[in-house]
């Protein structure tokens, strides 16, 4: 008969005997509850089959051992099966309640919008990636927390979007662009917000942010709107880069201000691949109600105060219909009465013509006809048409700057200028130039970076640059360097011309939808240059690994 086996500290001790080797000890397991709500019993016995008594030291040592492996791996085993338990119970929970909620969506019960899945990933994304991004800007502060503002107010736009496109049913195309012309102008506030703002010291900032708030336009893209986010991401990629390299040695917050926003646009891309695949789900149950721009546009009263006025009375169409045929059939019937009037006149409708003299007749008068010209005050119509036309032409000029505002020179609306010149220069100083025309430029001693944008026909001239010199938006412009540059970048001009001297063949030329451009290196003696064509015309084919190769060109 098989005997228990107690734990060492209540073993009990029976006369000497051996136990034989072909006897197998054998283990029995009684009484495991896997319920993770009560306390979990285990109870372990070790059996001999044999009956012999077990009170030789080394088989009761070799007992004691593998009944405790077997009690550590069977406690083990019991963890590992509770906490399967337990994920199964919350799964099972968490579907219970995203189905119910979906459920009750489709059945007409609008209360449960704020807990559809949609929803609720759409407030992680607000809550996490962009709420730290937020905080990082407000610790810089300046324009870039202004413009990370602007963006806030977009995004909660497009979430009371999103909730009212859970509740509704898919709107007609009229009645969706009457509100995609209202969210638009939350986006173009980014936009100009950057405009207004280009002396701005964080310029780079505002352009990464200006030119990737379009991904949030990926409401109104069908049937692949997450790849058009990814795309707006990248427009951002050359001013963030530039970001990176202007701080990366100064300052880590503006290097982590810029993966936030590539993280914040990188989730965004997740969440509408994952819950908006082919464009905005909208409730396409029968219970759904019917999309209203308004209740996203103008939302509701701040607390506090009263409610907005409500809007002037809308005439129907028949109504509109009616006074527009009622006024133009006024106008043609006194149009008609005028006709006739004149007609009736007869043969005295000439006289109030006037008589042409010889002086006005070009056949009489050669020097009428070579001027091609005509006498003042004989059209008043014509007269009336070129002064209107001189007055749309006229261009509003705002008053030049020439200034030193906290370690950058602003040159600003200068006109005809060739005796411009900084001297007191500094290496932590820049040189911002903003629309000026026919202007030449010196800037003497070292600094540390020239920006040149929205300027035409301006020469500059400098000694060393410590970073780049920019030419961003102008038309035929130049730059000659005495000393040395690092690089040299040109975006969107139309006529560049680069002197280099010897000190700066070193210098990297980075250029972006720009022409006419010329590099001239100077000569061993340094008295003359030969001119070199920056490649505007590229060729790129596909090489033997399936990766693209590209080369300038002249001609295809």
């Amino acid at each position: 008969m098989s005997r228990i086996y107690h734990p060492p500290s209540k073993q009990v001790h029976h006369p000497a005997n051996t136990i034989s080797s072909s006897s197998n000890a054998s283990v029995s397991i009684n009484k495991v509850n896997l319920n993770p709500t009560t306390a979990a019993s285990t109870k372990i016995y070790v059996n001999n089959p044999s009956n012999a008594p077990l009170d030789d030291k080394r088989s009761e040592s070799a007992d004691s051992k593998m009944s405790a492996e077997l009690v550590d791996r069977m406690e083990k085993l019991v963890t590992r099966m509770e906490k399967a338990t337990s994920k199964l119970e919350n799964f099972s929970s968490e579907s219970v309640g995203a189905k119910s909620a979906t459920e009750s969506i489709q059945n007409g019960s609008h209360d449960n919008t704020e807990e559809l899945p949609s929803i609720i990933a759409f407030d992680e994304l607000i809550n996490s990636k962009f709420s730290s991004f937020k905080d990082l800007s407000n610790k810089i502060g300046g324009d870039v927390k202004t413009i990370v503002d602007l963006v806030e107010n977009a995004f909660k736009m497009e979430r009371k979007f999103l909730v009212e496109a859970a509740r509704c049913v898919q709107p007609s195309q009229d009645s969706l662009m009457k509100f995609l012309q209202q969210y638009s102008k939350s986006i173009e506030e980014v936009q100009s917000f950057r405009g207004k703002n280009r002396s701005s010291a964080f310029f780079n900032h505002l352009s990464a942010i200006s030119e990737s708030i379009g991904a949030l336009g990926w409401i109104a893209v069908s049937p692949t709107p997450a790849p058009y986010v990814k795309e707006m991401s990248d427009a951002a990629q050359f001013y963030t880069n530039r970001v990176l390299k202007d701080y990366k040695e100064k300052d880590a917050n503006h290097v982590q201000w810029v993966k936030q926003w590539l993280q914040v646009l990188s989730e965004l891309q997740a969440y509408v691949k994952q819950h908006h695949t082919t464009g905005v789900t909208w409730n396409s149950s029968k219970k759904s109600m019917q999309f209203d721009a308004s209740k996203i546009v103008l939302g509701s009263a701040p607390s506090g105060g009263c409610a907005p006025p409500p809007p002037p009375p809308v005439m129907s169409l028949e109504e509109l219909l009616a006074d527009d045929s009622k006024s133009k059939s006024s106008t043609n019937k006194a149009n008609t009465d005028a006709l006739f009037a004149e007609l009736s006149k007869g043969s005295d409708i000439t006289k109030s013509l006037k008589k042409v003299t010889d002086d006005q007749k070009t056949h009489k008068n050669p020097n009428l006809r070579a001027g091609n010209t005509v006498p003042s005050g004989t059209n008043s119509l014509t007269n009336s048409s070129s002064s209107l036309q001189s007055k749309s032409t006229t261009v509003i000029q705002k008053p030049p700057v020439f200034e030193l505002a906290d370690k950058k020179w602003k040159i600003e609306n200068q006109l005809n200028r060739n005796d411009l010149v900084i001297e007191d220069t500094d290496l932590k100083q820049t040189v911002y130039i903003y629309q000026c025309k026919e202007c030449t430029i010196t800037v003497k001693g070292k600094i540390n970076s020239i920006i040149v944008d929205s300027c035409n026909r301006v020469g500059l001239l400098f000694d060393d640059v410590l970073s780049t010199v920019e030419f961003i938006n102008s038309k035929s412009v130049q730059m000659q360097v005495l000393g040395k540059v690092p690089t040299v970048s040109i975006e969107k001009t139309d006529g560049c011309q680069v002197y280099l001297s010897r000190n700066s063949l070193n210098s990297e030329i980075v250029t972006s939808k720009s022409s006419s451009m010329n590099v001239l290196i100077p000569n061993e003696n340094d008295d003359e240059f030969s001119e070199y064509p920056v490649p505007e015309q590229f060729k790129t084919i596909i090489n033997s690994s399936r990766k693209l190769t590209t080369q300038p060109t002249e001609s295809v």
